[in-house]
């Protein structure tokens, strides 16, 4: 699955508990923080990808790299929002793990408990491969679900990089449906 599905179903995942933008905001950011064990494949652009066969999936696809995002979603919310914000971030984290068990394929296992044990969770057997109709049927999904969002809770995932853009986003949606409905209506 890619970063930017992972993102947008943290977010998603939080938009029924969340009571602000920035406890949404922690749901994407950690619906896609798993993969930054994935920059290896930047970093290290000589090997072939060899870094990134060996490292992704290892690094921050596990308890340790879940429990520091927990915590630092805790410690950055204001004091109310502190369980409520780290209970999404910690579902979030591990919303990305699920899909990347089940939409990785087979060949991506995860060390969840790394660095004190490197066995490897295997896939799910009935799972799919990175490239295929069901990761994205799941992306497609989520684009609609997100934008039936925006117009009935009346924010979007693009309030991650701006909530005025966002505002205007979801008036145009607003618009677009009220004219869908406009034109599906019989003339008198």
């Amino acid at each position: 699955m890619s970063p930017i599905a992972h993102a947008e179903l943290g977010w998603l995942l939080a938009v029924p508990v969340a009571r602000d933008r920035r406890e949404r905001i922690w749901g994407a950011v950690a619906g896609v923080l798993p993969d930054l064990d994935g920059l290896t494949l930047a970093a290290y652009p000589w090997d072939h990808g060899d870094a990134f066969a060996r490292w992704h999936h290892l690094l921050t696809h596990g308890a340790l790299a879940a429990a520091g995002v927990t915590l630092i979603a805790v410690i950055a919310s204001p004091r109310g929002a502190r369980l409520r914000t780290g209970g999404i971030a910690l579902a979030s984290f591990h919303l990305h793990l699920l899909c990347d068990l089940m939409g990785s394929g087979q060949g991506w296992p995860i060390a969840y408990l790394w660095p004190l044990s490197e066995h490897m969770t295997a896939p799910f057997r009935w799972g799919w491969a990175l490239a295929s109709w069901q990761n994205m049927a799941i992306a497609v999904g989520t684009s609609f679900a997100i934008l039936g969002v925006g117009v009935w809770r009346g924010h979007t995932v693009v309030e991650l990089f701006s909530a005025r853009y966002d505002a205007v986003f979801v008036q145009v949606l607003r618009i677009w449906r009220a004219r869908l409905r406009g034109a599906g209506a019989k003339p008198s």
